[in-house]
């Protein structure tokens, strides 16, 4: 099939972008295109303009300031998988981009475009709730930043209005010295959306005790949903206290059915997933691995 005819727009700046999607409501964004394009010719999206701002290089980069990495919105997603500073600074993201479709997807897509389209299986998305991580916000009134678990609100659907612009994303660097990541997924084939994805990040001081822990599970409702896991901080870490910890807290997911998985599949195996990401991430912490963040640019 062959898309809706549309207007296509390639701005200047920033301001310009922002200028032109105040001004049509109907006006989408495009970068990558990895997401958008297919949608396009499929006709599930009919956009009135399409404003390109894969172009600008303001958009575009990796930088760690203080305790926050930010990564520009049309950065693509092999730029950061294979940034050393990324890898440094945020090794859960670094754990859940090869999840991340396939090679040439990522070749491609951006972080910023991921993170727009809000697939509630995608991983991105999901590192950001997990994390706390924070989506930035450009209109024409200026400059804000939004907690990443406000910005989704269900299935390709999030808090942007007419005018604004995702120009980045932010996350929180942890600066303890040992920090430890897991992630897993389920999916019919290697790279296909997640039916359920769990990200695990921990941290250990010297003792062996838990001092932070984050857990978020993705693909199983409308959103990914950061589980309350603070139980483990200065508590035991065995395999049986994870497993009860998560079954507790995941009693606040709203698992769907669909085609590919019953919700209770769903709930069994974010419960299931969500205990492996932990005690990996536990063990990883475990293995003395200086995971401390440094600073520096892309």
């Amino acid at each position: 099939m062959k898309p809706a005819p549309f207007e296509y727009v390639r701005p200047g700046s920033i301001a310009e972008a922002c200028e032109l999607l105040a001004a049509d409501e109907d006006a989408r964004v495009i970068s990558g295109g990895q997401t958008l394009i297919p949608m396009l010719a499929m006709r599930l999206a009919r956009p009135a303009r399409l404003v390109d701002i894969y172009r600008l290089p303001e958009l575009n980069g990796i930088r760690v300031g203080g305790d926050v990495l930010a990564i520009g919105a049309t950065t693509r997603q092999v730029q950061v998988e294979r940034s050393a500073a990324a890898r440094a600074a945020l090794p859960l993201l670094a754990r859940a981009l090869p999840w991340v479709g396939h090679p040439p997807t990522r070749n491609r897509g951006t972080v910023g475009g991921s993170v727009a389209h809000a697939d509630p299986s995608a991983e991105i998305p999901l590192v950001a709730v997990t994390l706390q991580g924070e989506i930035e916000i450009t209109n024409p009134d200026g400059v804000s930043a939004m907690p990443a678990d406000d910005f989704f609100i269900g299935p390709m659907l999030t808090a942007v209005m007419p005018g604004d612009c995702v120009t980045a994303v932010r996350f929180p660097i942890w600066r303890h010295a040992r920090v430890g990541t897991g992630f897993h997924e389920v999916s019919a084939r290697q790279s296909d959306f997640a039916f359920v994805a769990a990200a695990a990040q921990v941290a250990l001081d010297d003792d062996g005790q838990c001092v932070d822990a984050a857990l978020g599970i993705g693909g199983v409702g409308d959103r990914a949903v950061r589980l309350d896991v603070s139980g483990l901080v200065g508590g035991p870490l065995d395999q049986a206290a994870i497993v009860e910890m998560v079954r507790e807290a995941a009693q606040v997911l709203e698992p769907t059915s669909d085609l590919h998985a019953s919700a209770e599949y769903r709930m069994r195996v974010a419960v299931t997933l969500g205990a492996r990401a932990l005690e990996d991430a536990i063990k990883e912490a475990r293995s003395g691995s200086d995971r401390a963040a440094h600073g520096g640019a892309q």
